[in-house]
């Protein structure tokens, strides 16, 4: 009997409910020579520089690690021409670029008098035409500077030389990890990071030596084949042979050891990349205001590699986008429009401001319309562009109300004056404080102090009179929700506390980058097994278990997850929420609305991946991961399920 072995797994963690992701990256190609930004910007780092601010401003996006790699073109013989720093340090960027700099004034390079073209491109370590950064969030992995990217292949060979780092996660690991065997190799480790590394590289090889054997059959010398390989290379080639049995969400950037470089796109759009050109400089990023902040150019010039392409950059400058994999549905990550990405993105802060607006009428309901006795306010910082939307619809039903009154007449001046008086309450009442040092606490009172995380504005509330409403962009696990915030808010002595959730019920684990896998830690999950129980549908679960057991290598298995909610309403799920987050010393009334998918999608238009939410996983390797996390779930394993 299944039942038997999940009361063990409804234990509330002491963890953060802030979700992590994985990851940005940031690669620079200067296409003048390396003396043109020395004299035209007045500095021999113009592109280091560059890097850094766009790593700086994707800092949102990894916050485990950082490390960046560079490439020196035209590099003579016995001079080095990659470079590489890593940190695992929460300061990581700034300790990275402090390096270089010191690596930079070393006296073996220092020229008081100037620096020759010549030193530019071979003694100075770090100052290169290409550059690729990397942020990075551990989820599952370990958090050691050799699990940061940027990750580097080395050969004897320039050309073979294969540096990469990326923002994706593959469902089928061990497909590719088999595969790598198949074709002789010997895979150092079972991660993702390694397959793609070797996969790629392999083919790279493939193709060095299919040009190499050619020009050798048509007599060309061994020492002239390095440039005339490095000219024939065929990225894309390289890119479709390796690609073409990923499954997964990426945006992934390589350099190759002569120059070349590429950044290429999952079929589904799942991962974002963005990238600009000029006449000096192309840039490639995981978000757009990055770019527009560096290079302070018009917003429409920056474009997005479509689905299933790579932008390709040569070693002579040219750069093209070309389709590598047949694009299909386009199903971008909406938590990237909710949660992840920078607001400062004019695109994402308008839909951020909708998902407050399209959530508003159903605030509205929850506390009668009654808002001389309701006070809004937001959990920070990420949900504060949602309030904003919320807050524009509620001014908007006030004013219609009051219109209504005004042209229903007779109205006296006073009651004009104090009709045009009402407004919504706004306050902040929520305050993230510093993150606590627990670590000196004995453990029956490490709770306590991380229930303090969170701190309130006292005295804005009339007390057991005024409702609450407290909107949030997400509910993942609801464990910051219970163990503080609304224990927190409960000492204001509200009537009621409404939470409100931007983004719908997350009902299923991601696969694609977001540190999102287990089944055990989702709220939503745990409202529907209780509701299960209650209704003794138990058999349910007993079913779900064995069809996910059944198809676990079935490559075309459906997503048998969805039956545990099937019997259930959003609402029912919703008000089972409310009180599984309620702790039992709170007195006011604690309810918990989410937004629906239908609000999501007409918030978030081109961003319909929601598999999350709905379990409409976009590619085939989705379903498997929901179907095995479910089963690790009954099995009480804490692996992750890709």
């Amino acid at each position: 009997m299944v039942m038997l072995k999940l009361k063990c797994n409804f234990a509330y963690q002491n963890m953060s409910d802030s979700i992590k992701h994985e990851c940005g990256i940031a690669l620079i190609r200067l296409k003048k020579p390396l003396d043109h930004y020395r004299n035209k910007y007045g500095t021999r780092l113009y592109g280091l520089n560059k890097l850094y601010l766009l790593m700086e401003k994707q800092h949102n996006r990894g916050q485990d690690g950082a490390g960046i790699a560079t490439v020196k073109l035209n590099a003579e013989p016995g001079h080095p021409y990659i470079y590489r720093h890593r940190s695992v340090d929460s300061n990581g960027i700034s300790l990275i670029f402090e390096q270089v700099k010191k690596d930079l004034e070393d006296e073996r390079y220092f020229n008081e008098g100037g620096i020759e073209p010549l030193l530019l491109t071979t003694a100075y370590p770090f100052i290169a035409e290409l550059m690729l950064g990397h942020l990075r969030y551990a989820t599952h992995s370990k958090n050691g500077t050799s699990f940061c990217h940027p990750f580097i292949r080395q050969s004897n060979w320039m050309n073979k030389n294969l540096v990469m780092a990326g923002n994706f996660n593959m469902t089928n690991n061990d497909e590719l990890f088999e595969r790598l065997i198949e074709l002789g190799q010997h895979p150092r480790n079972r991660t993702d990071t390694v397959t793609v590394l070797e996969k790629i590289g392999h083919y790279l090889d493939v193709e060095v030596d299919t040009i190499y054997e050619d020009l050798k059959n048509q007599g060309i010398l061994k020492v002239d084949m390095p440039d005339i390989i490095s000219k024939r290379i065929k990225v894309e080639e390289i890119l479709r042979n390796a690609a073409r049995d990923f499954d997964g969400g990426y945006a992934m950037a390589g350099m190759i050891g002569h120059g070349d470089a590429f950044v290429l796109r999952d079929p589904n759009g799942i991962r974002p990349a963005f990238w600009y050109e000029d006449d000096e400089v192309v840039v490639v990023t995981s978000e757009r205001p990055p770019i527009k902040t560096a290079f302070n150019i018009d917003y429409d010039l920056i474009q997005e590699i479509p689905p299933g392409n790579a932008l390709i950059i040569k070693a002579d400058n040219s750069t093209y986008l070309s389709e590598i994999l047949p694009p299909r549905e386009l199903k971008q990550c909406s938590f990237e429009r909710i949660y992840f990405s920078r607001g400062t993105d004019r695109y994402i802060y308008r839909e951020r401001k909708n998902l407050g607006k399209l959530i508003a009428p159903a605030v509205l309901d929850e506390v009668n319309h009654d808002l001389d006795n309701t006070v809004f306010s937001y959990i920070p910082n990420t949900a504060e562009v949602a309030f904003y939307g919320m807050m524009e619809q509620i001014d908007d039903y006030l004013n219609e109300r009051k219109k209504q009154r005004i042209l229903e007449g007779e109205i006296s001046q006073e009651e004009l004056s104090k009709l045009l008086a009402v407004k919504a309450r706004t306050e902040k009442i929520a305050v993230k404080d510093a993150k606590l040092r627990t670590f000196i606490s004995p453990d029956n009172t490490r709770n306590e102090l991380v229930s303090h995380v969170y701190d309130t504005t006292y005295g804005v509330l009339n007390k057991y009179t005024d409702s609450l409403v407290i909107i949030d962009d997400s509910i993942v696990r609801g464990t910051t929700l219970k163990n503080s915030i609304i224990r927190i808010l409960d000492r204001l002595h509200p009537k009621k506390i409404i939470v409100v959730s931007s983004a719908p019920q997350i009902r299923y684990p991601d696969c694609y980058g977001i540190d999102m896998s287990r089944l055990k830690d989702f709220v939503a999950f745990k409202a529907a097994i209780e509701l299960l129980e209650e209704a003794h549908l138990e058999h349910i679960i007993d079913d779900v278990y064995s069809l996910c057991k059944q198809d676990r290598k079935n490559p075309d298995a459906i997503n048998h997850v969805k039956m545990i909610y099937e019997p259930f309403t959003d609402t029912q799920i919703s008000k089972k929420i409310s009180e599984l987050l309620t702790p039992k010393e709170v007195n006011a009334e604690v309810t918990v609305i989410y937004q629906t998918i239908e609000s999501l999608h007409l918030a978030c238009p081109q961003h319909t991946g929601d598999w999350y939410f709905t379990g409409n996983y976009p590619t085939r390797g989705g379903n498997r991961v929901a179907n095995r996390s479910f089963i690790n779930y009954i099995d009480n394993n804490s692996d992750r399920a890709y």
